[in-house]
């Protein structure tokens, strides 16, 4: 199979490029005819300089992100209560689309869909775009003939956790930004501006306070050995990140975000608010307990979190409830409990599940709206040390060189 790359226009006359695999040129326009686009250009990818063929691959390798997805969403439900037939609309979407890899796969959908594949099946050969909740949905939607409300949950599902990562990015950026600074001037100060001052007491040979001596000490090592520190910095990232990835690492790092002081906590409450509303969202789409809780073990995104969830799992299929497996795992407060239990024995855990997504994600928005109330006095109380520090180091030895020549 050779590489093709085209240039056609849809059906609303806008141009779409990509690229194809076929046996031919010929094969290749068929395969854009079948996608109802009209193919004006069609060459092999190895004819093309080669920096647009870079910027083409870049283009084509760009993740699908959680806006793309609510967007998708949106547009299914809309075109499946129009009762557009669902091989039309998904072409329809796919030629609309500016986003080259999201089309190659909803091209491939509507291919899978042509052949008899049902479309959570044909969703499930992209996981890297769809994930098993997504996939899981949308195959209830199919078979309970509601495919329009899985398509509209799923959009107010990624809404919301859309939503609380904005606020926590928001709130934690003014702390970020402050660090971020004192790291910079720090290294500013201790290679270029310490130096000059070591020059000068060295002149005078007048004794030294401790304070500076270790902020001499401490200039000297950043002067002298700053690329083994930056290669060290660099080497210890590189091993983190693929310790992370590792499945022990990621699971230790897990427990550790949610120890972490301040934003521990709000971590671990938007973890429940998701987990509640995954799980509460498919139960009420129709989806087996136990494989709904074998998915909010994946969905919760921390593996330890997900450890207690599958925990859950296994006493639910050794004939525990909902309420004693979930007081087991430690993970929910008294209150939550009670809500839980209460849904039990009503039969509407999925209905209470939505209410605790609720309460967690008030108390979340909450915890974010004061977040910098909490984090200022620390980042003032971090600044004044580092300017203490800097002002005694440069400051002693010069009241102390000024007192020796007036006394």
């Amino acid at each position: 199979m050779t590489q093709y790359t085209f240039k056609g226009r849809n059906s609303q006359g806008q141009e779409v490029l990509g690229t194809l695999e076929g046996v031919s040129v010929d094969a290749v326009a068929g395969q854009l005819s079948a996608r109802g686009l009209i193919p004006i250009r069609i060459e092999e990818a190895k004819v093309q300089a080669g920096l647009a063929l870079r910027w083409q691959s870049m283009r084509s390798d760009k993740p699908v992100t959680i806006v793309d997805l609510i967007i998708f969403c949106r547009q299914m439900y809309t075109v499946n209560r129009a009762g557009v037939p669902l091989i039309q609309g998904v072409r329809g979407l796919a030629n609309s689309l500016r986003h080259p890899r999201f089309q190659t796969v909803l091209h491939n959908v509507a291919d899978q869909l042509e052949k008899g594949v049902e479309l959570s099946a044909s969703m499930a050969q992209h996981p890297d775009v769809f994930d098993k909740l997504f996939v899981s949905l949308v195959n209830v939607g199919e078979n309970s003939g509601k495919l329009d409300e899985a398509f509209n949950q799923l959009s107010s599902y990624l809404e919301r956790d859309l939503d609380t990562a904005k606020r926590i990015k928001s709130a934690t950026r003014y702390p970020s930004f402050v660090l971020g600074a004192l790291v910079i001037a720090m290294v500013v100060i201790n290679i270029f501006v310490i130096p000059n001052f070591a020059d000068m007491f060295a002149k005078f040979g007048a004794e030294l306070p401790l304070p500076t001596i270790i902020l001499l000490g401490t200039s000297a090592f950043f002067v002298n050995y700053w690329h083994i520190m930056l290669g060290l910095t660099g080497v210890a990232w590189f091993l983190f990140k693929r310790h992370v990835k590792t499945e022990a690492g990621s699971r230790q790092w897990g427990r550790i975000l949610l120890r972490l002081p301040i934003v521990g906590d709000i971590i671990e409450r938007a973890s429940m608010a998701r987990y509640a509303r995954s799980f509460g969202l498919m139960l009420s789409s129709g989806v087996p307990l136990i494989q709904s809780l074998q998915l909010c073990s994946r969905v919760i995104d921390n593996p330890w979190l997900g450890d207690k969830i599958l925990g859950i799992r296994e006493g639910i299929e050794r004939g525990e409830s909902l309420l004693s497996t979930h007081n087991q795992s430690g993970m929910f407060t008294p209150l939550v409990l009670q809500m839980i239990g209460v849904g039990e024995e009503s039969g509407q855990v999925d209905t209470l599940l939505k209410e605790v997504a609720e309460f967690y994600e008030r108390e979340v928005d909450y915890d974010l709206k004061t977040l910098s109330d909490r984090i200022e006095p620390i980042m003032i109380v971090i600044m004044a040390s580092f300017v203490l520090i800097l002002a005694l180091g440069i400051f002693l030895p010069m009241w102390n060189m000024y007192s020796l020549q007036t006394g």
